[in-house]
Parts: C-alpha cells; sequence; structure tokens
C-alpha cells in the first residue's frame, strides 16, 4: 500500500481534511511551477489533478472505503446433548461421530420469530480453533445467532484448498461429512428469498481478502434445489469466480444433502461430488448445462429485463445482466446526468449496487453529492438533517466508487471484479471512453482493431460476471445546423470506429434543444440487440435542474417508434 510520501505528493502539514497542493506528475514541467492543481481529500485518500488528470488513491482505490468491523465474541460453552437431541440427530442421518467433532450441543434460546424461548440445537461457527458464532435451530425450523457476532462460513476450518464443498445448511454440510467429505461447509443464513430486491447482507461472511477462501482451487456448490437454492447459487459463484465452480447434479425429487443421505445413504453422496460439473462459463456450452433455464424460458417467456423507473421507457429499453449499453449525446445535453438517475432507480427499483468509473465527475465527493440530490430531490443544502443523513446512506449502499491508480480497461475492471464479490455489484458505468487510459494498445494494431478488442473485452467481462455495463462515448464533433441546433449523434458518430455501433447490445443517445429552455430531454432508443427487451424509438423526459431528477411530463410523456 502505498503512502502519500511515495507518491510524491505535499500534504502541507494536513492529516486530514480536502487540500490543494502542487501537482509531482505535471507541476515541474509547468510556468506555473508552485500552482496548486492537484485536489487531494486526506479522509479518504484519494488525489485528481484537474490540470493532467492525474489521479489514484494510497488505498485500495476505491472512495468510501470502511475499515473491518469489529465483532462480538460470544459465551457459548457447548452441553451435553440429551437423548432426544441425540435421538433427532439419528434420525437425520448424523452419526455420533460427526457430532462430537463439531460440538453439536443442546441451549434454550429467545427466538425473535415468536418472541418466545424454546430448546433448541447449537451449531457453533469456528474459525481458527475460536468459537465466533453460533446458530440455534428449534425443530419446527426457527433460527437466530448470536447478536453482533461475525457471520462466517460454518465449518470454516474444514475449507481445503484443493476442493471445499458448498451447501446450504449445517445439516446438509454435516451429511457430506458423514459421506466422507469433511471440507464441506454451508453458507450462514441460507438463501435470499426468491423476491427479494437487494440482499447484498447475505452475504457479507464472503470476504474476497480472506487467504483461505482465495486459496480454493475448485469449490462444489450443493446448494438446495428449489428457486432461492438457484439463486444462491449464481451469486455464489458469480462473487467466487465461476472459473473454479463445480455444481451437483440432484436426483429427481431430491432437495438437498441431508435429504439424499436418508434417501440413498452416504455412497449417494459421495457419487454426487464425484460426477459434480463445472459450472457453466462464456464460451463453452453443453444443453445439459443451461437446460433448467431453458426450462424455466420454456415455462415463464424470455427474461423480461429491469423496470426503469420511467414508464414511458419501459417499452423501449429495459436493461438485464449480461449485456453493454452505449451512452452518447453532444456534450451538455445531459448523458451523464441522466444515466446518473438511471442508476439511482434501479438501485431503488431493483436493489442493484453499481460501481462508478468517472474520472470527468471530479472529485468524487461531488459526484456523492449529485447523487444525494437525486435521491432526496432537493439541494444538498436545503435537506433537512435527517434527509442528508438518509440520501448519505444510500449512496454509500449502493454506490461505490472506482479510481484506480491503473486507469487501463483492465486496471478498472479488477476493482470491478472486486466490487462484484464483495458486494455483488449489478452495475457498472464507465464514463467516458476518452477519459479510461489506453497506454496499453499493442504495437502495430490499428485504432479500429483497438477498438474491437476493447468492445470484446467489455462485453465478455459483462457475461461473465454478470453484470450490466454502461459505456459512454462522447460523438465526433458534429457541424450545427443552420437553426443553431445539432443533429442527434448515432453510435457511428462516436470518435473512432463503427463498431460502438455493430458491437453494443443496446445504444442510447441524450438529446436536448438547448436553443429551447422548455424543451425536454429526448431519449433516443437506437439499437436493442434482444428484441424482448425493447424497441428503436423516442421517449421524453423533464430534468429537474434544481435536484437533477428526470420525470416523465404530465401530458406530453409519450412517445414514438421509429
Amino acid at each position: 500500500m502505498k503512502s502519500w510520501a511515495d507518491l510524491g505528493i505535499d500534504l502541507k502539514g494536513h492529516t486530514s481534511g480536502q487540500i490543494k497542493t502542487t501537482c509531482p506528475n505535471c507541476s515541474e514541467s509547468r510556468k506555473k511551477k508552485s500552482y496548486p492543481c492537484l485536489n487531494v481529500n486526506v479522509d479518504q485518500g484519494v488525489y485528481n489533478c484537474w490540470h493532467c488528470g492525474w489521479a489514484g488513491g494510497v488505498g485500495k482505490g476505491l472512495f468510501m472505503q470502511t475499515n473491518k468491523k469489529q465483532y462480538r465474541i460470544p459465551e457459548f460453552k457447548p452441553k451435553m446433548l440429551t437423548d432426544s437431541a441425540l435421538t433427532f440427530l439419528q434420525e437425520r442421518g448424523i452419526t455420533p461421530e460427526v457430532v462430537a467433532r463439531n460440538q453439536v450441543s443442546i441451549d434454550k434460546k429467545y427466538f425473535p420469530q415468536t418472541e418466545k424461548e424454546y430448546p433448541c440445537l447449537a451449531f457453533p461457527f469456528i474459525k481458527a480453533g475460536q468459537i465466533v458464532n453460533v446458530k440455534y435451530r428449534t425443530r419446527d425450523k426457527y433460527f437466530t445467532q448470536e447478536s453482533g457476532a461475525e457471520k462466517t462460513w460454518y465449518k470454516y476450518d474444514d475449507i481445503d484448498p484443493k476442493c471445499t464443498i458448498i451447501t446450504e445448511g449445517e445439516f446438509d454440510a454435516l451429511s457430506f461429512e458423514v459421506a466422507g467429505y469433511r471440507s464441506a461447509i454451508s453458507v450462514p443464513d441460507g438463501a435470499p428469498a426468491i423476491e427479494a430486491k437487494s440482499f447484498d447482507r447475505k452475504f457479507t461472511y464472503i470476504d474476497v481478502e480472506d487467504p483461505a477462501i482465495e486459496a480454493v482451487e475448485k469449490f462444489i456448490l450443493a446448494v438446495d434445489n428449489d428457486a432461492p437454492g438457484r439463486r444462491l447459487e449464481e451469486e455464489l459463484a458469480r462473487r467466487l469466480g465461476k472459473d473454479r465452480c463445480y455444481r451437483v447434479k440432484w436426483p429427481e425429487g431430491c432437495k438437498d444433502a441431508n435429504e439424499l443421505l436418508l434417501m440413498a445413504g452416504p455412497g449417494a453422496l459421495a457419487n454426487l461430488v464425484k460426477f459434480s460439473e463445472p459450472y457453466p462459463v462464456d464460451g463453452i456450452f453443453e444443453l445439459e448445462s443451461f437446460a433448467a433455464d431453458l426450462d424455466a424460458i420454456y415455462q415463464n417467456g424470455l427474461p423480461a429485463g429491469l423496470e426503469t423507473g420511467w414508464d414511458n421507457l419501459d417499452s423501449f429499453y429495459r436493461p438485464m445482466d449480461g449485456q453493454w449499453t452505449l451512452v452518447t449525446g453532444v456534450p451538455g445535453m445531459g448523458k451523464s446526468e441522466w444515466l446518473d438517475a438511471l442508476a439511482m432507480n434501479l438501485t431503488s427499483k431493483h436493489g442493484w449496487i453499481f460501481g462508478v468509473c468517472s474520472p470527468e465527475n471530479q472529485p468524487v465527493t461531488y459526484h456523492a453529492a449529485k447523487l444525494m440530490e437525486k435521491y432526496a430531490g432537493k439541494r444538498l443544502h436545503k435537506m433537512t438533517p435527517q434527509e442528508y443523513a438518509d440520501s448519505k446512506e444510500w449512496v454509500n449502499q449502493f454506490f461505490k466508487f472506482i479510481l484506480p491508480e491503473d486507469r487501463t480497461l483492465e486496471g478498472v475492471l479488477e476493482k470491478a471484479k472486486l466490487l462484484v464479490r464483495r458486494y455483488g455489484m449489478k452495475g457498472l458505468i464507465l464514463d467516458p471512453y476518452n477519459e479510461i487510459t489506453h497506454t496499453n494498445r499493442r504495437d502495430g494494431i490499428s485504432e479500429t482493431e483497438y477498438i474491437s478488442d476493447f468492445l470484446a473485452q467489455i462485453r465478455g467481462f459483462a457475461r461473465m460476471m454478470g453484470i450490466h455495463i454502461w459505456l459512454v462515448a462522447h460523438p465526433t464533433k458534429l457541424q450545427k445546423r443552420d437553426d443553431g441546433t445539432y443533429p442527434v449523434p448515432t453510435g457511428y458518430d462516436v470518435a473512432g470506429s463503427a463498431h460502438f455501433f455493430n458491437k453494443a447490445d443496446n445504444i442510447i443517445a441524450v438529446h436536448r434543444d438547448k436553443s429551447n429552455p422548455t424543451s425536454f430531454s429526448e431519449v433516443h432508443i437506437q439499437k436493442i440487440r434482444s428484441r424482448w427487451l425493447g424497441q428503436i424509438g423516442t421517449v421524453y423526459l423533464d430534468w429537474d435542474k434544481n435536484c437533477g431528477r428526470y420525470t416523465v411530463p404530465p401530458g406530453h410523456g409519450e412517445s414514438f417508434i421509429r
């Protein structure tokens, strides 16, 4: 980790706050060598030079980085199992040897679901030999855990760097151990509900900096065979890396590992591991690997994409994961403003978490303030203390700002991958193309070939990580019409190559007649690759300059198909 001194940045004695100082990257070469052109936020560890564009951070390169949370260590002493509890565990196929090794115990605990106290089983969560949490379970499947304790994998100390099995519950992990696979762990909270929009807090136990998890070469996902389980499986594969994930194929009529143990015995579970299949990755397909997805389309139809928050836009454009959208427009027409507003809507309606790499919106403090104004619907200085606190918490929860030292596409995507694994990021904004560093262009390759490779990398990343990417790109300099207005640019007008039009899944141009202060913003949908996600056309939105929100104009929100 670099320090300010390593970067040659003089903080002039300051240890906190925002300061202006000279830029070690460009000041020596300028006439006014002492001019403070470098903006530094000491608290957030980020810097940006408005003159040469040099920017980065002394930490991880991410805005709003939080410190490691402190957890309470539970005061738990395992109690000897009663005959009734032992019988119950044996009825579930769990042997006394496995019970004893994992210190399964009994207790009496208050359960908030019913606001009553019950006798229950206690499953200690042991990490590095220490009990860091305890999960309690009644016969009637009420669950609770120790308040303030760390959420981590059940049987954490059994993680095997060669191969680790992941299950959805404690009984399932213990069932695999009965079958001879000690290296079976479980998620601590089960699967997210199928109707849940935001479930990021369900995955706080996945620490991407955990050396034990990072060292695992192969994960076998053996979560429940139902809709929430499939959602859990997809999210685990996204965050842990699909390339090192396998998944089991459950027999007909079987839901989970414990059920299979009781139905067919330990040998059936062992075969399940032996014949697990690689998780599908981009570029390699067998129908059997996506048969469940095909069945879902047959039964429910093609995916509809996400509602955008504007009724008149939804029939023309619905983003979905695995795709990317080109956003263009004449400078000053509001494409970045509109994209921020779209991101705000997707967080509010669908719980999407966004990574934002927007070098033009610097310092990031100002960008965060603009987002807060959109959320609150008013200027920052007019917010009540509660509105200010709520909007700040919203930005902190749903937006992660990427400001890496390495501003090449590879450097940005490396941070984006971290955000997927740590927070479950679903949307990535790259704004704009020309602010990404392109110094890694191979010798002898033309600009057209380079752009083709660049866009292919974006598309591949979106599909591999299960996210949607929005790339903002400026058009070439357009000629004004005789009346002083500009024509609406298209993907073919983006500077550099027609590949911007050809390779994009979707293209949107944001436009406005700036000569008419009462004119509406025009959102031109110029390309939709998947016909079930929209169509070509234009919609109108009214921009509120006081807070940056876009609304459908009353009586003027009609759209037209081209």
